[in-house]
This record gives structure tokens, sequence and C-alpha cells, in this order.
């Protein structure tokens, strides 16, 4: 399906990313794997997808809150590739805390990976993909982006921050031959969701089963998580020809979490 083209994920050694990446990569397209650890942990990703699958697949560690290494990995990308095509900005961290007592470098760091990495990204590729007047852009936001929940004041802040940019680049590009939209997904199950567990138990007085049955899957009326998987199906198919029609969209994939 995307023979010839590349996509870039950001946040891609695991979890969503990840699965995004492999994905692409097994409908043919180039991969640009993305993480801000340790090279090795990047490495064992490009590894894992070029061992898979037989296109192109380049690793690249980067910070994407900072403006610089994200242009200079679009700029790798081009010089290895020919260009990217495709931009997935699915990097993201989490910190749950009462706004009094939510830490200044804490918001400072959510709201630059989660939100403004996404704008370098954006702002880096739109020349290259203007001039071939074709680009698919997917910014992988959350249930977060329309709805709020408590002791989540950054990350709220920020995925209500990706719908405004996913609506406004649409908006300039529309005559360009690029979609933007995002991804909404509820609760997926990842390292991600893992990690603010215990956070969530302290900010609310819960065990560990309570968060998850009275907080995590009672958000959402199907009563499981999304799947890793499910994200990505839904990302290839914005990518894809059959969706140059849909742009500007917030696409909610959280099991009926936001028709409540």
């Amino acid at each position: 399906m995307f023979a010839g083209k590349t996509a870039l994920v950001t946040g891609s050694t695991r979890g969503i990313g990840f699965e995004i990446a492999r994905a692409f990569a097994k409908s043919g397209a180039n991969v640009v794997v993305n993480g801000a650890s340790d090279a090795a942990q990047v490495e064992a990703a490009r590894v894992a997808l070029a061992q898979d699958h037989d296109v192109g697949v380049m690793g690249w560690r980067a910070d994407v809150a900072n403006a610089d290494e994200v242009e200079d990995m679009i700029a790798a990308a081009t010089r290895r590739f020919g260009g990217v095509d495709i931009l997935v900005a699915n990097a993201g961290v989490q910190h749950v805390a009462p706004i009094e007592e939510f830490p200044i470098e804490a918001w400072s760091r959510v709201l630059a990976t989660n939100l403004s990495s996404a704008f370098y990204a954006m702002r880096a590729v739109l020349p290259q993909m203007k001039s071939r007047k074709r680009g698919r852009i997917i910014l992988i936001a959350s249930a977060h982006a329309t709805v709020a929940s408590p002791f989540k004041s950054a990350y709220v802040a920020a995925k209500h921050g990706l719908a405004g940019l996913a609506k406004t680049a649409a908006l300039e590009t529309a005559r360009d031959g690029i979609t933007v939209n995002a991804i909404a997904p509820g609760y997926v199950w990842t390292e991600l969701v893992d990690r603010q567990i215990p956070a969530t138990m302290a900010a609310r007085g819960m065990t560990r089963e309570e968060v998850m049955d009275q907080v995590l899957l009672a958000a959402q009326p199907i009563r499981r998580f999304v799947t890793p998987q499910e994200v990505a199906d839904l990302a290839v198919y914005l990518a894809s020809d059959a969706a140059s029609a849909i742009t500007g969209a917030i696409l909610p994939m959280d099991g009926g979490w936001t028709a409540q």
C-alpha cells in the first residue's frame, strides 16, 4: 500500500508507537523509529522491524521536546529516504497530581513532549509535503482531547491543544494534498498507563484494583482496554488514499467513553 513512502513515528520504540511503526512497515512503507531513551532501545526497535519486514528502517534517538533535535531527525530521514510522507506524532508522557501540588517542571515537560513536539515535527515536514502536493499527518491525541479527568491538568491541556493544532493545520493545508487528523483513544493498555496507576492510587486513595475498575475501565462502556493494534490500524487507514477527504477530524477510539 505504501511502497516508496516513508513514515516517521515519534515515540515508537514501544507501546502504541511501535505498533504503528510496525503496521506501516507491514504495509510497505519505510519507517523511522524514534525514542528519547538510550540508543540501545532505539536500535532494538529498529532491528525488530527490519528483521520482520522488507522495508528500510531507520532508528533515531531524539528528545522530541527539543525543536532542534526534531529538525535534525527529519533532515536525516529526508537524506536517507528522500522525504517524510507520513508523520505520526505519538510521543507522550504523563504526570498525575492535584494542580496545587503539580510540579512546574512536570507541567513543562508534559506540554513540551505531548504538544510542542507535534508542532515542531509538523513545522519541519510541511514544506516538503507541500512541494510534493501530498502528505499525511496523524496526531495521537486521547479522549482527553475532548473531556477531562481530575489530577491530569497538563496532559488534558496538551491533548486539547493537539486537537486545536490538528484542526488549524488541516485548514491551512486543505488544498495542498495534505490531511491532518488526530486519533483520540481511550485507555490503551501500555506502560504509560501502567506507570500512572500508583500516582492515581495516591491521589484518589484507591487500591490498584479499584483504579483499574473504577477509574480506567469505568470510563469505557465496552469495559476493556483499546489495543495498540486498533490504533495502528486506524493510523494506516488515515494515511491511505481512501481517507483523502478526511482532514481536521478528531477521531474517537474510546469504547464509547465520550459518547456518554
